[in-house]
């Protein structure tokens, strides 16, 4: 019996059942960043949105070779003590992902840019390192 099936519905994002479709996550500091991933020959680029972020609110980072870090954080307009404000909504918005690098990457290379608050990260393939699979023993 599948999970679809037990529960009786569809997810909105496609065929599986995501317990978590739709659930907010008020209680986090951060907004996950939404990525496009997409792949060419070369590379592995990721895109996502930064609305209204600077260049110095933005942070990309590679930790330890497999995981690519983005992350970002709009700081809140200083207030003057004569300013008469009506309502406030735009906050200081902090936004976070991490992404898992597939093994045929070459992290010394990734380069990344901001243009009108959409951040694009590029990733390089290494020609010299494919992605291999291999045979595993069964032992008993």
């Amino acid at each position: 019996m599948s999970i679809i099936s037990f529960f009786g519905r569809r997810g909105s994002k496609g065929d599986l059942w995501d317990p978590f479709d739709g659930v907010p996550f008020a209680a986090s500091p951060f907004t996950s960043a939404q990525v496009d991933w997409k792949e060419t020959p070369d590379a592995h680029i990721y895109i996502a949105d930064f609305p209204g972020m600077k260049k110095d609110e933005v942070k990309v980072e590679v930790e330890e070779e497999k995981l690519l870090k983005i992350s970002g954080q709009r700081t809140r307009e200083a207030e003057e003590k004569n300013d008469k404000w009506h309502r406030i909504e735009r906050s200081s918005d902090q936004i976070f992902r991490t992404i898992k690098l597939p093994p045929n990457v070459n992290t010394s290379k990734v380069k990344a840019a901001l243009q009108n608050g959409v951040l694009t990260v590029t990733v390089p393939k290494d020609q010299d390192m494919k992605a291999v699979g291999r045979f595993i023993e069964i032992s008993g």
